[in-house]
């Protein structure tokens, strides 16, 4: 692909103008990723072992004997939801993935990396027993450009009342489909993708492509094969799959030196979403074009993307 093209978004009412070209435009201004580890880290175990608003410290039952990985759970204290806030209600909770400094998580085993999301798993689920919780977003800012304020390796959780009204107009549209089409749009879509030049990743479990109308560089979703609404309802292989191709994206960006942001939605009133994650990379900035109209300029093709990510 060498000349530019407008594509539309699979279901909203989004366009991304996919230039390849614009790749080897000149720049004399550099920008790079920046992770600096501070000595005093909140997130290191003797800072947590000072604080009391640890929710609960996870050693899972099955990595006990073979590793030291300890995940915690800790409320936020610098939340914008609270639960003890009526006109913003909600919660916020940081998942700190390893207890060592200096690792990413994109650097742990596929076994770490399953535990981090069996994690997610368990906060889901343990916030969905909240009945004013409808939205649950796991999500994860690696690198200063994707919004992190401390390098040690995290995540986050964010449960609120309030169902964003892009994520209720995708399911909207999601939903018109299935009427139409009497089959879930996006069993047909990761169906279709498998079979392009934008795939990265399938097994018998999940099915990773770069979207046909990537708004990022580099930008990668993983769908579970198997029509499930929510993170809970995976089983030891689903997680395992998601793990090894999640490694596998996020070593590759590390090998770019690019920050990311990943997340998974979750909406508690909604049992026929179909489950994914989304990795969004942050290298390229949003100028004038996109904050003017709307309409976003991607240099990187996604075909071009994902060949790089199955090297």
């Amino acid at each position: 692909m060498k000349k530019s093209e407008i594509r539309k978004d699979y279901l909203l009412d989004k366009y991304v103008i996919i230039t390849p070209g614009r790749a080897a435009r000149p720049h004399d201004i550099n920008e790079q990723t920046i992770i600096k580890h501070n000595d005093d880290c909140f997130f290191c175990q003797e800072s947590l072992k000072k604080q009391q608003k640890t929710i609960k410290n996870y050693l899972l039952d099955e990595i006990k004997e073979k590793s030291k990985q300890q995940i915690a759970v800790i409320r936020n204290i610098f939340p914008a939801l609270s639960v003890d806030n009526k006109k913003a209600y909600g919660y916020q909770e940081v998942i700190v993935e390893t207890p060592y400094h200096s690792k990413e998580l994109g650097t742990l085993s596929e076994k770490e990396i399953e535990n981090v999301l069996k994690i997610y798993s368990h906060r889901t689920k343990e916030l969905q027993k909240d009945k004013k919780i409808d939205y649950i977003l796991c999500f994860k800012n690696q690198g200063s450009k994707a919004g992190a304020s401390i390098a040690h390796a995290h995540s986050q959780v964010f449960a609120s009342s309030i169902l964003p009204p892009d994520i209720k107009n995708e399911l909207e549209l999601a939903k018109q489909y299935k009427e139409k089409n009497k089959t879930c749009f996006y069993c047909d879509l990761l169906k279709k993708e498998a079979k392009t030049s934008r795939k990265i990743f399938e097994d018998l479990h999940v099915v990773a492509f770069a979207p046909y109308a990537s708004e990022y560089h580099y930008e990668a979703w993983i769908f579970s094969k198997r029509h499930l609404d929510n993170i809970t309802k995976l089983n030891k292989q689903e997680f395992k799959s998601f793990a090894k191709v999640l490694k596998k994206i996020l070593l590759k960006l590390k090998a770019l030196d690019i920050s990311y942001n990943y997340f998974l939605h979750q909406v508690v009133s909604d049992n026929d979403q179909h489950f994914y994650l989304k990795i969004q990379p942050r290298d390229s900035v949003w100028a004038g074009v996109e904050l003017g109209s709307g309409l976003i300029i991607n240099s990187v093709a996604p075909e071009a993307a994902a060949q790089y990510y199955r090297k």
